[in-house]
């Protein structure tokens, strides 16, 4: 395994996701973009539902910061990796928990 600073964790269904295959797109997606910054020391883990669905999904948890992102599609995913991993900013808007705080929006609507 290669030496790595963070490790991202992304459901890829199936229930965040009605459209089969979706999130696994998202998932590889969002590998092509991280593989384009060979200085990033990401690592990357497909996971099943992590019970957080209940927001909008998928959805990518960033550690070791804790911060957990909803909505993620391909935009999403690219500027998780361009703003948080290469620049330090958590991406505010899609950010609905944190490690140590708890949820910190509400639901939208499904």
């Amino acid at each position: 395994m290669r030496t790595h600073h963070r490790h991202i964790f992304m459901c890829v269904g199936p229930r965040c996701e009605p459209q089969e295959g979706r999130a696994q797109a998202v998932f590889e997606h969002m590998g092509k973009v991280i593989d384009e910054h060979p200085e990033l020391a990401v690592k990357r883990t497909r996971t099943h539902c992590m019970v957080a669905c209940r927001f909008e999904g998928p959805v990518v948890a960033v550690y070791p910061e804790g911060v957990w992102y909803q909505r993620v599609n391909e935009a999403n995913a690219e500027r998780i990796v361009h703003e948080h991993l290469l620049n330090g900013r958590e991406v505010a808007d899609l950010v609905f928990h944190r490690l140590g705080v708890g949820d910190t929006c509400e639901p939208g609507p499904k």
